[in-house]
């Protein structure tokens, strides 16, 4: 392992004593090294303020920006932070940003630094995002769409898990399901549906997809399916949608009538298993950065966009439930391999 500056100065100095004639009276030698030891003080703390000075006028060609918000969501954006920082070799710049960000001064500052791509995460990541220079190429996370934003032609990776992953980790736990039962709204999620409906031909499902604009046309889907659905092969999958899949009507009844009916409910929002919900996806926050980074990355080898548009999310995490697995007659050895399990263990 190579020397320390300080370590080497040192064994330098010791030498050069030694060598000293020793006709030399103490007080001269005493002087010498005092010189030479205040000499070395006093070039280090320069050598120190050289380096920090180098380090804040270094270029940063990815910047992050994220929301300046408080716990407990802070602390998921400083994972993805974390993950983008970790897995880059080049330096990185963080501007946590509000609704009242100096806009200028941001972009005075990503200019000054260089700054190539920026990663913007979340919603006011997002939207402050917009404003800034169009010289500057954007990679967003963090957020579930982006089409009220014009943002649906830059690479965006959402926050909904892949539809393929949520399938083939329902088939694992019920490897009889034949049908996948879902309500949306398609002005929110028919990007969602398309990759489910190929996701499904792949594993020889079928997907029976009902288009809802509204809670009352949802909730008479809901009645429709547990009218119709097999508990022994078919299954209902809850999305993260706004409009069908609501917390206080919605989830009460969805809940209710699948435990009744023994039939298998799986989701995309990681609080639902708590209240009942078979299993769920959810973000590896770290996961997260490193995919974003990659694709930051390739722009600035490539100097344009590469893979582009809304994607879903494949760095997950899995929640199941293990009172509503035994209850369905699931083999509960097959739940070790989710990263939580609940109640709680």
């Amino acid at each position: 392992m190579r020397q320390c500056d300080m370590c080497t100065s040192h064994h330098v100095a010791s030498k050069a004593l030694h060598k000293l004639p020793q006709q030399w009276n103490k007080d001269v030698t005493r002087s010498c090294l005092v010189k030479l030891l205040l000499s070395f003080v006093l070039f280090l703390p320069m050598s120190l303020m050289l380096t920090t000075a180098a380090r804040a006028d270094g270029e940063s060609p990815i910047a992050v920006i994220y929301p300046d918000i408080g716990a407990p969501y802070r602390d998921i954006f400083t994972e993805i932070v974390s993950g983008i920082e970790d897995n880059t070799e080049v330096q990185v710049a963080t501007y946590p940003v509000s609704s009242g960000t100096n806009i200028a001064a941001l972009k005075s500052s990503l200019a000054s630094q260089h700054t190539k791509v920026v990663i913007a995460l979340g919603r006011q990541g997002l939207n402050t995002a917009e404003l800034l220079n169009k010289q500057v190429r954007i990679v967003v996370g963090g957020v579930l769409t982006v089409t009220d934003n014009g943002f649906d032609g830059l690479p965006v990776i959402s926050l909904a898990p892949d539809p393929a992953l949520l399938f083939v980790r329902m088939k694992l736990l019920m490897p009889a399901m034949k049908r996948v039962f879902v309500v949306y709204d398609p002005s929110f999620n028919s990007w969602l549906i398309r990759l489910a409906e190929s996701a499904a031909h792949a594993q020889g499902l079928e997907l029976v997809a009902y288009k809802a604009q509204n809670l009352r046309m949802a909730m008479r889907y809901y009645q429709k399916i547990f009218s119709e659905a097999d508990g022994r092969s078919d299954t209902l999958w809850l999305p993260q949608d706004p409009t069908t899949v609501e917390d206080s009507s919605v989830l009460p009844l969805v809940l209710q009538n699948s435990w009744n009916n023994n039939l298998a409910v799986f989701a995309s929002n990681f609080g639902y298993v708590r209240r009942g919900v078979l299993f769920s996806l959810y973000p590896n926050n770290t996961g997260l950065g490193k995919s974003l980074v990659s694709l930051a990355t390739e722009i600035l080898n490539s100097g344009d966009y590469g893979k582009h548009g809304l994607m879903p999310l494949r760095d997950v995490q899995s929640a199941v439930n293990s009172r509503t697995a035994n209850h369905l007659g699931i083999n509960l050895n097959r739940l070790q391999s989710f990263n939580k399990i609940f109640p709680d263990q």
